[in-house]
């Protein structure tokens, strides 16, 4: 075995130590981080009262526990070992947008219907559900034990509609001290898709340790699947918060993640991909929240949230602290209604390029919700949103097909440049600026229309896959706007493409090869880099767009056949390239002004070619 071997045969067995290490300590990190999350999710689970199921079932038919299951009782719950047991009992409040069903058992909502959406497959569309989701105060047994009130059995109060048609229930958690109690009231308006839920505590203050200045709230939240791609779901299914100075931040679920937010709070919000629920705090902001996520692998959960949030306790014998529940759309306008900034969680523009949310505000928002006024088959709504677009950056277009006439018409004598001066690329520079300058050609003339038309199409990339009117409205073959339309399914997965057929984005990209060969006499054709980029960016993002929304790449696709259309108009019947040369023949033998800029720039530009003679 020669040395060459023997140095591999250790480079091998260096990495595999390393990788067995490397693992292990990936392995040991999981563990950790799976029984944090298992004692969380243990934590905050339903739990059976008492162990003793034959108390259970004689408490539940009215008979009285023997002393020693009472002891039992008032042993592990306390003050509150008559809540300890019961009969899960509903009462529903609803109005013609939202039926929340309410439960004794924690006093707290265990379903939420809204009742102007389906889900993806039909069905009703039910924002919360299931025992996983629970609103609970942690309340004290012991100086040692804490019992959650999602365990705890109210007692209801009868359901009363007040003036203006408000709908209002109540639950109260007593406690074997008659002055000492636990209320929750929960009130729903007409068409609103929020609830008014107080907290009310009495005589609490005597039950809590004496340094205690808050009431924990626990608020746990399961995300089922509504729409009908589940991994876009995931990739919008977001926690977001508004501290009290209105700095909006959020973070997106993954596996398993903890966020501790230390700062008080206007509200907190679990976001799905058209659809949030939010607790706002009415009177006093929350003092901090606490949360934990979690992505099952599960086909019909897209996440799960467990939140712990601070509310300010002033430990009054008398205390209440009002919030709101939103039950709701991500519809821009219903939310930007509450004047808090709840808006914010609709993305319309975030990273590098989040200063074309101004742009969606501004103009696209408003035109889409005026032209849906009065129109309803929102496939008609894009064209008309697409046609006002192009004419309002038409100046621009008109602009940057002039400026592509005149480059055309200077093209021979810049080729004629070029092999005068063949390798020397800066005397080449100089003299093609004097040929610009003479000629009077921006040569930035073509670039700057097309940049200042990117954040309209950033802004559009944004707004139509977050935009709530387009779910499951169908146009054409697209059976819902919001997501990627699919003429095929395959049997298997393409990589970089996916499952299926999207028709509107090959459209997009076939006729994103036709502007590019149409304006192949735009680029330098020398320079193999120039030449095919503008082939090869169309098909190597034909992957990305084929899992967007309909919409938008049918937005795309009309945008690229209007460019088509408008230069082969342009070109053929408006530009007079005659005219432009003459134009800029007689702009040659105008006299021409140096800015001190441009003296300076050829002076460089002479420097540098002196440089390079004097090296040579």
């Amino acid at each position: 075995m020669d040395r060459n071997s023997v140095i591999g045969f250790l480079l091998l067995g260096v990495l595999l130590v390393g990788y067995i290490f490397f693992n292990q300590k990936q392995q040991a990190g999981a563990a950790k981080e799976k029984a944090r999350q298992d004692s969380i999710a243990a934590l905050n689970q339903p739990k059976t009262p008492i162990a003793d199921t034959v108390s259970l079932a004689t408490a539940a038919a009215g008979g009285k526990l023997d002393s020693a299951h009472q002891a039992q009782l008032t042993g592990e719950f306390g003050a509150f070992a008559a809540a300890a047991t019961g009969s899960v009992q509903t009462t529903t409040l609803e109005n013609d947008v939202v039926k929340i069903a309410f439960s004794n058992q924690g006093g707290q909502p265990s379903s939420v219907q809204l009742k102007q959406y389906k889900t993806y497959d039909g069905a009703p569309l039910m924002l919360l559900q299931g025992s996983f989701n629970r609103l609970s105060i942690e309340v004290p047994a012991s100086p040692t034990k804490v019992l959650n009130s999602a365990d705890l059995f109210f007692t209801a109060g009868q359901p009363q509609e007040l003036a203006g048609g408000v709908k209002t229930i109540s639950y109260r958690l007593n406690t074997s001290n008659p002055a000492a109690y636990l209320e929750f009231t929960y009130s729903l308006k007409p068409g609103s898709y929020v609830v008014d839920y107080t907290i009310h505590a009495v005589g609490l203050q005597t039950m809590l340790p004496g340094n205690q200045n808050y009431l924990a709230l626990q608020w746990n939240a399961q995300d089922d699947k509504q729409e009908h791609d589940m991994q876009n779901e995931r990739l919008n299914n977001q926690v977001h918060y508004m501290y009290e100075h209105d700095k909006h931040d959020y973070f997106t679920l993954n596996r398993t993640s903890h966020e501790k937010l230390d700062n008080k709070l206007k509200w907190v919000s679990v976001k799905q991909q058209f659809f949030n629920t939010t607790l706002i705090a009415k009177k006093d902001n929350f003092n901090n929240a606490d949360v934990n996520t979690k992505v099952p692998e599960s086909a019909n959960i897209v996440g799960q949230t467990f939140t712990t949030i601070q509310i300010p306790y002033n430990r009054a014998n008398d205390f209440s602290f009002p919030i709101e529940i939103y039950y709701g759309p991500n519809h821009y306008k219903t939310l930007h209604s509450f004047d808090i900034g709840l808006q914010k969680i609709i993305p319309l523009g975030t990273g590098i390029f989040a200063f074309v949310k101004y742009v969606n505000i501004a103009v696209i928002i408003p035109v889409f919700n005026f032209l849906s006024g009065f129109i309803h088959n929102y496939g008609i709504i894009i064209i008309l949103l697409t046609l006002f677009i192009r004419l309002l950056i038409a100046p621009f277009t008109y602009q940057s097909y002039v400026s592509q006439a005149k480059m055309k018409v200077l093209k021979p004598e810049i080729d004629a440049l070029k092999a005068k001066f063949g390798d020397d690329q800066q005397g080449f520079g100089v003299e093609q600026m004097k040929l610009f300058k003479s000629a009077g050609v921006n040569p930035l003339g073509g670039c700057l229309p097309a940049l200042l038309q990117l954040p309209i199409l950033v802004a559009m990339y944004s707004f139509f896959p977050s935009s709530i009117e387009l779910r499951q409205e169908s146009f054409l073959w697209a059976k819902d706007l919001s997501t990627y339309d699919s003429i095929l399914s395959l049997p298997f997965n393409v990589p970089f493409y996916g499952n299926h057929v999207s028709l509107f984005t090959i459209l997009m990209t076939v006729t994103s090869l036709i502007l590019a060969f149409y304006n192949r006499g735009m680029t330098d054709q020398s320079n193999p880099v120039m030449k095919y980029m503008p082939y090869m960016m169309p098909v190597m993002l034909l992957g990305i767009f084929n899992r967007l929304a309909a919409a938008l790449t049918f937005y795309y696709f009309l945008s690229n056949v209007i460019s088509i259309l408008l230069q082969f108009v342009i070109q053929k019947f408006i530009i007079n390239h005659d005219k432009i040369h003459a134009q800029i023949q007689e702009n040659k033998k105008k006299p021409k002004s140096k800015s001190k800029w441009q003296e300076k720039l050829e002076e460089v530009q002479q420097r540098q070619q002196a440089s390079q003679k004097g090296k040579k």
